[in-house]
């Protein structure tokens, strides 16, 4: 290793008490991480760790939780019960929320109904996970391999961990952990990476005869135009390896992937950037569910609202789907059955397809716990994470008595939350990269009743009469458009549209009042607004951009708190729940409620 012969010891100690990783050693060294390991290892500098007294020394704390640094005495002591560790989510952002924080709470107590002593891993003082109630023992450590290693070093007895039940970030510690000796619980190391790895998995669903978009992967852009244009435009381009859809775009064109190209790059590290076609307007689906190596259980097949192209942390789901054909849902379950086999899935596995021209495609599988679970258990009553948990740590899906999702008798929809009134020059029109901070979700016995229960929990409740504005984009002019905004005129919604739109719709039997947009004159469409003529706005953009007058109008939306719609399919619901709203019929019960249906 460069240098360290006239690096002592007591200087590499000094830097690991200042914070300074392996990692970034090694970077600094210009030599690798595992060398620096190795020098550590030698020089026995290693950090101990102390406990936070949860009881503040009153009486013995039974749930301390712990802490390392570099210092002399350790405090840490470890029982001869065999023990799982499980990592938590690390650090919120968008797309890494706290979903998946349920998930690992409902992990640790399965685990501990099954005798085993559960170490919980995390570096999230905002999340259940880390109350120290919650687990066994808790170590308040950022989610590396080096501090993962370190904790080990120390408990004895340990069966393995768990990366699968904290999303992407513990996932990709997998491989690495398992070369260092520990592990891994539930899908190995090597399944993860053949979901992951797009080459590797076009190759699985080639042999499995399960259609898929052509592809591509590509470490530099003269081969990324080569594939984009080999394929054909218009291409959905990310990085690897990323959370909530981080850096995806739809692009149209060489110039448009030059520009999204470096920064995926930049993202995927050593990784390829994936390139995959583009489905325009295809209907997609969520599957989550349960394999133990040789059986499959189907928790929930979700059908998102909005088109292909929305990130699915994004979309409104519905549980069970209302629209798809047998055919269809007969070919996502067998699919789905096929995929979870052949990864070998032990514990939960997230399946997203898209149905277009009657065929059903997969976009991608990842072997772990999807931000969609805790909808689909609290929708089903089938608590997914509890059992997938129960199935690593060595139970069989038989053991269990599991009723299908298809068989409830009524509907459940999970609507997204989306910042915007915190954040103004954030952009509100939804596309592959998530931007929801938050969701909430409806129970009917209707459509339409679920669509009103869950539009109203958002705080934008939909309105019952007044005036909505129109804008459709060039593509959005067709029969479709024309049947919802009639529906609207039918409900006794007064029509108003940008001047292009209002003629659109009048030369269609539509009455529709005209109103400038913000550059064409006074009053426009943002005065008419922010003066409470309108209740309700649909406004469908064209392209990547959010133009200066949609940023208008949709910013007047949100500070008027009125909803404010961008595809035609959520437009088509909010029709059925606003019917749903001027009939009253509407019910409130308790999930058990629904539960004994």
């Amino acid at each position: 290793m460069p240098n360290t012969k006239k690096i002592k010891p007591e200087i590499f100690l000094k830097a690991k008490k200042f914070g300074f990783s392996d990692k970034q050693l090694a970077e600094i060294l210009n030599t690798t991480e595992d060398k620096i390991k190795k020098y550590r290892e030698e020089n026995n500098i290693f950090p101990v760790y102390k406990t936070v007294d949860t009881c503040a020394a009153e009486f013995e704390a039974n749930t301390p939780y712990h802490y390392s640094t570099y210092e002399k005495y350790n405090e840490v002591t470890s029982s001869d019960k065999e023990k799982i560790i499980i990592l938590g989510g690390g650090p919120n952002r968008i797309g890494q929320g706290i979903e998946f924080d349920y998930c690992c709470v409902r992990c640790v107590k399965a685990l501990r109904e099954e005798g085993y002593e559960v170490i919980m891993i995390n570096c999230n003082p905002e999340t259940v996970s880390t109350d120290y109630d919650i687990t066994d023992k808790l170590y308040f450590e950022p989610l590396t391999v080096e501090d993962v290693m370190n904790i080990v070093r120390y408990e004895k007895n340990v069966k393995g961990i768990i990366v699968s039940f904290g999303g992407q970030t513990p996932l990709k510690l997998s491989k690495e952990l398992e070369k260092n000796g520990l592990k891994i619980l539930g899908t190995s190391s090597e399944d993860i990476d053949v979901a992951e790895d797009r080459k590797k998995f076009g190759k699985l669903l080639d042999k499995l005869k399960i259609p898929k978009p052509d592809y591509g992967t590509a470490l530099d852009l003269k081969e990324a135009k080569k594939i984009a244009n080999k394929i054909g435009y218009p291409v959905l381009v990310r990085p690897s390896y990323v959370l909530g859809g981080r850096a995806m775009q739809i692009v149209y064109n060489d110039e448009q992937l030059t520009e999204f190209f470096f920064e995926a790059a930049k993202l995927s590290g050593k990784h390829p950037v994936l390139i995959d076609k583009f489905l325009e307007e295809a209907r997609e689906i969520d599957v989550d569910a349960i394999g133990d190596g040789k059986d499959v259980y189907i928790g929930g097949i979700m059908q998102h609202i909005e088109e292909a192209g929305i990130h699915s942390g994004d979309s409104t789901s519905i549980l069970p789907p209302i629209s798809l054909s047998n055919k269809n849902l007969k070919e996502i379950k067998d699919y789905t059955k096929k995929l979870a086999r052949a990864l070998n899935v032990k514990g939960l596995l997230n399946i997203q397809y898209a149905i277009k021209d009657n065929v059903v495609y997969v976009i991608e599988a990842n072997p772990r716990a999807s931000r969609t679970v805790p909808f689909v258990s609290k929708t089903t009553g089938v608590q997914l994470a509890t059992i997938a948990a129960k199935v690593i740590a060595g139970k069989e899906l038989k053991d269990f008595k599991l009723k299908k999702f298809d068989d409830i008798e009524y509907i459940g929809i999970k609507e997204s939350v989306f910042p915007f009134q915190k954040f103004p020059k954030v952009k509100m029109f939804l596309g592959p990269e998530m931007r929801s901070t938050g969701e909430v979700m409806g129970i009917g016995s209707t459509f339409g009743e679920a669509m009103l229960k869950a539009q109203t929990s958002t705080g934008n409740p939909l309105p019952i009469e007044g005036k909505i504005f129109v804008s459709l984009n060039n593509n959005d002019k067709k029969p479709k458009s024309l049947k919802i905004v009639k529906q609207f005129a039918e409900l006794g919604f007064g029509i108003i549209g940008t001047i292009g739109t209002a003629k659109y719709l009048n030369e269609n039997g539509i009455e529709a009042e005209p109103v400038f947009k913000v550059l064409e004159g006074r009053p426009n469409v943002v005065d008419r607004i922010k003066n409470g003529d309108i209740k309700l706005v649909i406004n469908t953009p064209l392209g990547k951009e959010s133009r200066y007058d949609e940023y208008s109008i949709g910013w007047a939306a949100v500070q008027q708190k009125i909803p404010f719609i961008t595809t035609l399919s959520a437009a088509e619901s909010v029709v059925q729940g606003i019917q749903n709203l001027k009939s009253g019929k509407k019910d409130v019960k308790s999930l058990q409620e629904y539960y004994t249906k």
